[in-house]
């Protein structure tokens, strides 16, 4: 037998092949099918609104004063708490001229709410999508 002059038993080394395995990795296309279908249909929910409606009214009072004033102590208009006063002026014909109020408009502002409530229709999308092939038939699965 002929031995390897480095191992001194002179026999033959044992031999074991190593294997390795190696990937190669891409993409590729491939047609899953021809196109989809979207279906959109409409819902229609009422819904009731329930909300507090504010609103202003005014009171309008004619209020008799027949008082002669000065042409320099004129009243203007004035504010009384929540009421707007207007003097209501008239000229009368006397020896002298004088000024006379004849009336007063008290107008007081009345602040009410009312309960509202009203059914109002709210609509919504909804979507489907269904693919199919070249054919125009849905895919088996």
């Amino acid at each position: 037998m002929a031995g390897n002059p480095s191992d001194p038993t002179g026999e033959d080394p044992l031999r074991i092949p190593v294997v390795a395995e190696q990937l190669a990795v891409g993409t590729r296309t491939v047609d899953t099918g021809r196109g989809v279908r979207v279906h959109k249909t409409v819902v229609e929910q009422p819904v009731t609104i329930d909300e507090r409606l504010g609103r202003d009214e005014v009171e309008v009072r004619h209020v008799a004063v027949d008082r002669i004033v000065a042409l320099e102590e004129a009243p203007t208009t004035r504010h009384d708490g929540d009421t707007l006063v207007v003097p209501i002026l008239e000229e009368v014909l006397v020896v002298e001229r004088r000024i006379r109020i004849k009336e007063e408009l008290h107008i007081t502002r009345i602040r009410r709410e009312d309960h509202h409530q009203q059914e109002v229709v709210l609509k919504a999308e909804q979507v489907s999508v269904e693919r199919f092939d070249e054919s125009g038939n849905p895919p088996t699965k």
